[in-house]
């Protein structure tokens, strides 16, 4: 077998890895990303202890809510819309009693709460609806968000083939949603870092996580982009791209109209 048959081969192999929730273990010391300045895990607990009712929005597997256990309010509901994590989360979340809710399509969904239902809604990289956000929250009740921006990894998607035009940053396009609500931000943050793999491997594993961020990928379909990355290793290059993420915190006003 020849150098390059077994590399396609473990590529393959890691194609064919599991992934479950938003749980990343699978590449430690593989995958390596800078972290930002803020401790999402940290403002959200400080958070948590002001409040009596909370909602963790896109979930995932519960795993991350679950390592803030300790620091929980009275209620805590959660919601997730992919099938997959949707029953993960109820395994890991119920035992714990808290309601997991499925919610397809966040970002446009209506969701299934009250209004003024919470002091509290949490949300690490998932969609939501600003209006939908200020509707269920209740008054001097707080919404914080960790997002992707817009130029994650686009420098990877180009090691794909993929030519993207300039967009607008996705913290500027919040806050010009947020404002026509009745949210005040409170903080609003943007970061820039990077995010390294040790290996095409590592690549072909977080990308088959992600399927959103490489249409279509595949090993087969996208092998001489992956020989090219692996002529780079040859060379001693390193596979470093872009890492970018936002943060708001935002407060609904005691005479808020939502």
């Amino acid at each position: 077998m020849t150098k390059s048959q077994a590399l396609i081969d473990f590529w393959r192999h890691e194609e064919q890895a599991i992934f479950e929730g938003w749980d990343f273990s699978y590449l430690d010391g593989r995958m390596l990303e800078e972290l930002p300045p803020w401790s999402y895990e940290q403002l959200a607990t400080g958070l948590m202890a002001d409040a009596v009712n909370m909602l963790d929005m896109g979930t995932g597997g519960g795993e991350r809510l679950l390592l803030m256990r300790a620091a929980w309010p009275e209620t805590v509901v959660a919601t997730e819309g992919y099938p997959p994590n949707v029953k993960l989360a109820r395994k890991t979340l119920t035992p714990f009693g808290v309601e997991v809710f499925d919610v397809p399509g966040e970002v446009r969904a209506d969701l299934p709460f009250e209004n003024g239902r919470f002091d509290l809604i949490i949300n690490r990289q998932t969609g939501y609806g600003f209006f939908e956000v200020a509707r269920v929250l209740k008054e001097n009740g707080r919404f914080l968000t960790q997002q992707i921006e817009t130029a994650w990894a686009y420098d990877l998607k180009r090691a794909f083939g993929i030519q993207l035009p300039p967009k607008e940053p996705s913290l500027m396009r919040a806050l010009r949603y947020l404002i026509q609500t009745d949210l005040w931000v409170e903080h609003a943050q943007s970061w820039t870092g990077s995010l390294s793999f040790t290996d095409v491997g590592a690549i072909v594993y977080y990308l088959k996580a992600i399927p959103w961020l490489v249409e279509g990928f595949s090993v087969e379909t996208h092998l001489p982009y992956l020989l090219k990355l692996q002529e780079k290793v040859d060379r001693g290059e390193e596979l470093k791209y872009c890492a970018a993420k936002y943060l708001i915190q935002a407060k609904k006003p005691a005479f808020s109209n939502q």
